[in-house]
């Protein structure tokens, strides 16, 4: 065992006196030790019921003969913290997540790891650790929460901050926007619809490093308990088989996640948490990649934000393995190991349909032809952006361009009524160094939407959307307005043509010329964490991913 070199033979009596005194017997220690990796936090209903359901980690992983050690690490809510500065530390939070788990397995030599995860940043980020460590490994996602009530229909968070723009616009009273309040989010689980989290978690399931049809089970569904005891038992088997995570990982595991978010027209933080999970395995992934997969994926999951169901609702309709039969008979999905030790093929096999169901499409009646996003290019991002095609079908959007430095101007300019149809809101400075921590811009979107200019307005941005957002939205453009990206040089009124069909993304100005003649904006003065991040952190459209500077002449081992 590799926690052998940890606890076994004379000299490792000090390391045994300790862990003795943390509770554990000379039977517990010569078992495998196997990590619980817990994201539990009060702060979200998405982690907040995670520690419970550790405690029947804990005792699958007893049962099946192994000792198991729960340890933390953090959560940022990214619903609680948008719109505010708070917000950047989550991106940020992915990479803390993800050095913690590497730490504290390597530190103390642990033989396998269970990863529990919740909100957005804590499934890649406990990914991408499992990846990095690579021993025997899963994650388990906490499930998603039920949808809540209000005026007679399911809610969800998206409409909450949609419902702030509308009262801003004078279309909800305060009151009314209370009581939708008081209700959208009925107890613990992610966010309900097909956002970050739950894009992510159905994409975990097709990577293989989750159980098929485990993630997908609600939150307080007491199904998931008996899910949680048998992903302990299942580190086992993985332990004991030395089944590990990049064998489970690869180009054609990952082409499966693109494929199931491309076909639930998911989240396009995907795009971001691929990319790092993929360079985290060793796996060559681009950017590039990302836009044929979509472009031959149909959407068959009629999921919001830009569909009608919540993520319990597929559940009941048939939930992943429904999605993956459908895709498996379309052609558009590898047959891959998974962490339980059955192909993905032998895994939706066991495929059951609810009767009567409407949340996922017969393979031969999609509800779009492509997938929910496409990469495109052009003289505004050389580098690429993320266009999301959820909630919307226009092809191209040609308009003036309404520069703001930051996402706060923004929302105060839609709020004040100033945002006109056929605009393009350009919001800078707030990449993944230059804001720092490239925030999502929800609080935005939501207020367009809310107000009815969602249909008429396009937004593009070197930051961020939520799952949560639907819309003509182009992000993540590279290079960002920091690094001295055209976005930069955008100008009042400049005219910006999105074409889909092209895949491009132009401004009508000759920005080089400013460019050279003028300069970016200095970062703002920031300390701590988020320094550290601005000086690692590399282009979103290498997933955002920090990694070690290069070394310089002066420095030890440079040339």
């Amino acid at each position: 065992m590799r926690s052998d070199t940890l606890k076994k033979g004379t000299s490792r009596a000090p390391a045994r006196a300790m862990l003795k005194g943390a509770g554990y017997s000379d039977a517990d220690l010569e078992k495998p030790l196997v990590g619980i990796a817990n994201t539990w936090s009060e702060v979200t209903p998405c982690n907040v019921h995670l520690r419970a359901l550790a405690e029947k980690v804990k005792a699958g992983v007893r049962e099946a003969g192994g000792t198991p050690i729960e340890f933390n690490t953090i959560v940022i809510s990214d619903g609680i913290t948008m719109g505010t500065e708070g917000m950047r530390a989550s991106l940020v939070s992915r990479e803390v997540i993800a050095d913690s788990i590497e730490l504290f397995t390597m530190g103390h030599m642990l033989d396998g790891v269970v990863a529990l995860s919740g909100c957005d940043k804590t499934i890649p980020g406990t990914v991408m650790a499992l990846a990095r460590l690579d021993v025997p490994a899963l994650m388990l996602y906490g499930g998603p929460i039920a949808p809540g009530r209000f005026d007679g229909r399911d809610v969800t968070i998206q409409d909450v901050f949609e419902a702030v723009g509308a009262h801003g616009a004078g279309k909800m009273s305060e009151r009314e926007l209370r009581v939708l309040e008081d209700h959208a989010c009925p107890g613990a689980g992610a966010c309900g619809g097909q956002y970050t989290a739950n894009t992510m978690a159905t994409a975990m399931a097709f990577l293989g490093i989750s159980p098929m049809g485990a993630n997908e089970v609600p939150a307080t569904d007491p199904a998931k308990d008996d899910v949680a005891r048998a992903c302990g038992r299942m580190v086992m088997r993985l332990v004991r088989e030395d089944i590990r995570p990049r064998s489970l990982i690869t180009r054609t595991s990952l082409e499966n996640a693109i494929t199931v978010a491309a076909a639930t027209a998911g989240s396009t933080n995907a795009v971001l948490h691929l990319l790092a999970i993929a360079y985290e395995a060793g796996v060559k992934l681009a950017i590039d990649d990302f836009d044929p997969i979509s472009a031959r994926t149909p959407v068959i999951a009629d999921l919001k934000p830009g569909g009608r169901f919540t993520a319990v609702d597929m559940t009941r309709a048939g939930g992943e393995r429904l999605l993956g039969a459908r895709l498996k008979d379309l052609g558009l999905l590898h047959d891959v190991p998974t962490c339980t030790g059955r192909s993905l093929f032998q895994e939706v096999a066991d495929v059951r349909e609810t009767a009567g169901q409407q949340v996922v499409r017969p393979a031969g009646s999609p509800i779009k032809p492509r997938g929910g996003f496409a990469i495109l290019r052009g003289s505004l991002a050389p580098e690429a952006c993320v266009l999301k095609l959820a909630g919307h079908d226009r092809d191209r959007h040609v308009g003036p361009a309404r520069v703001f430095d930051g996402e706060e101007a923004a929302f105060a300019a839609v709020q004040a009524g100033t945002i006109r149809p056929q605009d393009v809101l350009v919001i800078r400075y707030e990449g993944p160094r230059g804001g720092p921590g490239m925030r999502e811009m929800l609080g935005v979107t939501a207020a367009l939407v809310g107000r009815g200019l969602g249909d008429s307005v396009a937004l593009v941005t070197d930051g961020r959307f939520s799952g949560a957002t639907y819309g003509m939205m182009a992000g993540h453009v590279a290079p960002e307005a920091e690094r001295g990206g055209p976005i930069a040089f955008v100008r009042e009124g400049d005219t910006i043509t999105i074409d889909v069909a092209a895949r491009r993304i132009d401004v009508d100005a000759d920005v080089a010329s400013r460019a050279r003649t003028a300069s970016p904006k200095a970062m703002p003065a920031v300390g701590g964490a988020l320094a550290k991040y601005a000086a690692l952190v590399s282009s979103a459209s290498e997933g955002a991913i920090t990694r070690p500077l290069a070394p310089t002449p002066t420095s030890p081992g440079g040339s």
